[in-house]
């Protein structure tokens, strides 16, 4: 988090209640057992306590394997005001019953759907969060702007294919949401909004740092970094590689990450991108959850 603002380890009741509507955008950040960044889109995650935190699973994923093994998280909650929380967190428990079980499950989404509802509730123990702060709108337009002047500066190059057209397309798009995570000295992942990240090329991403400079000057070179691109229409995609630390193109200061691995968190078939995995003949049939 931004060691400019004083960390808070409560939520207030109104912390709370504006957490909980089910149209918002939750981000969760997890830990590898490779001690690589991964992010998810949980957009059941809430505040449920003073210093609680849950969210509903209905489908397997990568993140709740992750939490498993490796509890620490960390977190960002925005509403469709553009105000967000962000923070760190603790896995420690799941239930079947209880107040947030039903909850989820009387929430129109869950209710009235046919085909899945929430099976299980995820709670987390809250070790500090920003408070809500607004998305600084005026500063990133700014970012992007400069980071578009860099990157079409910089001229066409011809690295390995990582990112392939459709990536490259929607990570370009300025209306499109991007979020960088890492994992900080703590062992906690941490996760920074980047909405100004776009692609240079077809392994390389980078973005301005006249935005969040703070937190974004913090990431080390030589960390493994994650970009999470989400658009409104619920599209999204995961990419994750070495940051090459901070350089100046045509003036302008960026942060370049040169990408190794993609994958795709989207339904009905999310998976992995790049490398691309060898194809293996079906041995059974049966369910085989494989989300973010």
């Amino acid at each position: 988090m931004d060691s400019s603002i004083a960390p808070l380890t409560s939520f207030s009741d109104d912390d709370i209640r504006r957490t909980q509507p089910a149209l918002k955008i939750g981000l969760l950040a997890t830990v590898t057992p490779e001690g690589l960044p991964h992010v998810t889109m949980l957009s059941t995650l809430m505040a449920c306590g003073p210093t609680r935190l849950s969210f509903g699973q209905f489908t397997e994923g990568l993140s709740k394997q992750h939490l498993r093994a490796n509890p620490r998280a960390g977190f960002m909650i925005m509403g469709l005001d553009r105000q967000l929380w962000r923070g760190s967190a603790q896995w420690t428990e799941t239930a079947r019953q209880g107040a947030e079980y039903e909850y989820y499950n009387n929430v129109p989404m869950f209710r009235y759907n046919a085909y899945f509802g929430v099976h299980t509730v995820h709670y987390l123990d809250l070790v500090r969060h920003t408070g809500l702060r607004p998305l600084p709108m005026t500063a990133i337009i700014l970012a992007s702007i400069q980071t578009m002047l860099a990157r079409v500066l910089a001229g066409a190059r011809h690295p390995q294919p990582v990112l392939n057209a459709w990536t490259r397309s929607f990570l370009n798009k300025i209306d499109n949401l991007k979020f960088l995570s890492y994992v900080d000295a703590d062992g906690f992942p941490v996760i920074v909004p980047a909405i100004q990240t776009q692609v240079l090329d077809e392994e390389h991403l980078v973005f301005s740092t006249s935005v969040y400079s703070r937190e974004l000057l913090r990431i080390p070179a030589g960390a493994s970094l994650a970009v999470f691109g989400l658009a409104l229409t619920m599209e999204d995609v995961l990419t994750r590689g070495t940051f090459l630390g901070f350089r100046r193109m045509h003036g302008v200061k960026v942060g370049v990450l040169q990408a190794d691995w993609v994958y795709n968190p989207m339904p009905p078939v999310p998976g992995q991108v790049h490398p691309a995995l060898p194809l293996t003949a079906v041995g059974e049939f049966g369910g085989r959850g494989g989300s973010a």
